[in-house]
């Protein structure tokens, strides 16, 4: 089994959910990979760029590979899972066997990213990051200050969560106090959906009171040895 991580905005792969999740999941034998989603540049940053540097490397690793997306980079693991299952219907080949990817995780997921205003930039906020294709964020990786171009929100509209197919085992864990992710916007994306497991935790956008509980349900999930810590 090969693990991709996907951290989520301004982050990288240094973080410590990161760290700590593909500590845990080397020591049980599992190959994880956690690419840097902020190269080439930041100021670029669009969702179809981050959808096409994973599908490549998903294309270098045998079957099966997993998905584990965090906010941003889960809005991504979606994405790429959906472009595969709309391969695989063109082509005609429905059986997930055939599938590369063929699970998901998805951690406080971003899902309506790009369908609504974006938290924090205040009234106007949104289209004066329009008109000046420039929007300053912290960079929590770094530090410090970064710019990103508004192309970022307008690429991410191409993307509807909502109307993705594909029917991967999914599981999803968002916190209920989540101030950056609607928890009730999560909840409406796995209603209906009988191949998603949500799992609402007592917790933030960072879940980091909950690391122990997400682990436990990843060990469940993908029938790691329940005895690894």
């Amino acid at each position: 089994m090969h693990v991709i991580y996907l951290h989520g905005f301004a982050s990288s792969p240094d973080s410590s959910k990161a760290r700590g999740l593909g500590e845990r999941l080397t020591r049980c034998g599992v190959s994880v990979r956690c690419p840097d989603l902020n190269e080439p540049d930041f100021a670029t940053l669009t969702v179809s760029r981050m959808v096409e540097q994973v599908e490549r490397l998903v294309a270098t690793l045998p079957v099966p590979v997993v998905l584990v997306g965090s906010s941003l980079g889960a809005f991504v693991a979606l994405h790429v899972a959906q472009r595969q299952a709309a391969r695989g219907y063109r082509s005609g080949h429905h059986d997930t066997g055939r599938l590369t990817v063929t699970r998901l995780v998805l951690l406080a997921p971003a899902l309506d990213f790009g369908r609504r205003g974006m938290t924090g930039l205040g009234p106007g906020g949104l289209e004066r990051w329009r008109v000046t294709n420039r929007l300053e964020v912290e960079h929590y990786a770094e530090g410090r200050r970064r710019h990103v171009h508004y192309d970022l929100y307008a690429d991410a509209q191409r993307y509807d969560s909502f109307a993705t197919t594909t029917t991967l085992p999914t599981l999803i864990l968002q916190g209920r106090r989540d101030l950056v992710v609607d928890p009730a916007m999560v909840e409406r994306f796995a209603a209906g959906r009988a191949h998603a497991r949500l799992v609402l935790l007592d917790d933030d956008h960072q879940l980091t009171a909950s690391l122990d509980r997400v682990w436990r349900e990843i060990v469940d999930f993908l029938d790691l040895p329940s005895a690894t810590d």
